[in-house]
This record gives structure tokens, C-alpha cells and sequence, in this order.
């Protein structure tokens, strides 16, 4: 059976990384790295300036005093010692959809399978301030994991997956979403009147458009959205070339 490895970014007690593993281990075998504690909104960080502690936890549970990407080179290196057929990163409690994947551990864990060849995908449900029915959304996983390990995706690359609240009418291929970046910084006092600061999450105002994946997910389907490592803006090329050589010509004056 294909290896799959399973991490996430609200730590390896989460409800929804269970609900994710036990969906998957119909197809495959299952082996859990994920943090210790919830690593959320942390993207794509990598532990250098401390040493990471892997605990064995539970039956092919292992968790890690890190960020999910310190938990996928764990894996790798040193719990599977080798690469896995297929790295899933979830179950997540809140969508990371449009512009906030940079900011998301979750996505984070699925990027760092794909930087490191390995095909992946990052599950991501609506928040609730009830209790969360992880079910569809595992089911969801499931079914685009076995498409996934049937035809593999193209190298560097790697799927977005977000769930609509309830059962989703379907799947849709989606573009990342485009949204108004206002970020509210407030500042408090601690008893000794000295200042903190706390940063509250940008508004949710959504440039429109039919295929983005914040549309999919209102309209009810499951957003399937491929992301790739490369940031390049490939259609500026040209216009920064133009702009190196002017630059180029300022320098040598």
C-alpha cells in the first residue's frame, strides 16, 4: 500500500487530523508527524535556532515541537527515513483560501512536501463556532488522495483543498481568491500601563470572481485549488528587464 504522511497545523491532537487519518488509511498506510501545540497562521516557517523533540505518542503518531514544515522533514529524514507516496496536511479548523495561503501552517505542510517531490494536499474546513463535522471533508480528502495517488501531479506542485459547512454539490477547479488587506493592530496595556499589541485578522472582503476558490466554497463546493512554490510574476519579465537596464544605466553614471 502507498505510504502517506499526514501532518497539521492545529497539533496531533486535532479532531480533524484523526478524521483525516482514518479516511486515508483506507488507501494507504497511515503515519502521523504533526506539532505539539497549534502552529497556526505560522506559513512556512523552519525551526534553525533550537532543537526539535520528536515524541512517539501513539501507534505511528509522532509529534514535534515544531512547525508543520519542521514536521515534514522529521518524517522524512527520520521517522520514515525515506519519502512518503503522498504528504496530506489537515484536516484545518478555518478555510485558507485566496491570499491568506502564505500565511497558513496548514498549507505550509503540503508546500514543503512539494519542494521536496513528494505529491500533497492541504485540507481546510469552514470554522464553526459549534461543533465541527469533519466527515464530508474527510470524505473529500479522501476521494481527491486516491485520484492523486493514481495520476500524480506534475513536480512543485500541489493541491489546496477547502470545504464548504455540510455535504459539498461537488468539486470545483478553482484560482486563488483576491482579498482587501486592512489589518487591525491594537494596542492594550499590560497592569504596568506598558504597551502590547495584538494583530487581528484582515477584513473578509473579496474581489469577485466566478472560478476563485473563496466562490466555490460560498456557493457550496469543494474548492480544489493547484498551487505551485514558484512566485515568480512571469508576465513582468520583460518590463523588469526594461527597468534593469535603465537601472543599470543609472549605476554606471
Amino acid at each position: 500500500m502507498p505510504r502517506i504522511l499526514i501532518t497539521n497545523d492545529d497539533g496531533y491532537r486535532s479532531e480533524g487530523l484523526m478524521a483525516l487519518a482514518v479516511r486515508l488509511k483506507r488507501i494507504g498506510d497511515v503515519t502521523i508527524v504533526a506539532p505539539v501545540q497549534e502552529a497556526s497562521a505560522i506559513g512556512h516557517a523552519l525551526t534553525l535556532r533550537h532543537p526539535l523533540r520528536v515524541e512517539h505518542v501513539g501507534e505511528r503518531v509522532f509529534a514535534v515541537d515544531g512547525t508543520p514544515t519542521d514536521c515534514v522533514n522529521v518524517a522524512v529524514a527520520q521517522v520514515l527515513k525515506g519519502l512518503p507516496d503522498l504528504v496530506v496536511s489537515g484536516i484545518n479548523k478555518g478555510w485558507n483560501l485566496g491570499d491568506d495561503v502564505t500565511y497558513s501552517g496548514t498549507v505550509a505542510g503540503a508546500l514543503e512536501g512539494a519542494l521536496l517531490g513528494i505529491p500533497a494536499i492541504a485540507v481546510s474546513l469552514k470554522s464553526t463556532r459549534g461543533d465541527y463535522d469533519f466527515g464530508p471533508a474527510a470524505r473529500a480528502a479522501g476521494a481527491i488522495a486516491d485520484a492523486v495517488l493514481r495520476s500524480p501531479l506534475p513536480a512543485r506542485t500541489f493541491l489546496n483543498v477547502n470545504v464548504p459547512h455540510g455535504e459539498p454539490k461537488g468539486l470545483r477547479v478553482t484560482v486563488q481568491a483576491k482579498r482587501n488587506h486592512i489589518t487591525s493592530v491594537t494596542e492594550r496595556h499590560d497592569p504596568k500601563g506598558r504597551p502590547y499589541y495584538w494583530i487581528e485578522e484582515g477584513q473578509n472582503e473579496w474581489q469577485p470572481h466566478d472560478r476563485s476558490d473563496y466562490q466555490a466554497v460560498r456557493d457550496g463546493y469543494v474548492s480544489v485549488n493547484p498551487l505551485q512554490p514558484d512566485l515568480t510574476a512571469h508576465d513582468l519579465l520583460s518590463a523588469v528587464e526594461d527597468l534593469s537596464l535603465d537601472a543599470q544605466t543609472a549605476l554606471a553614471e
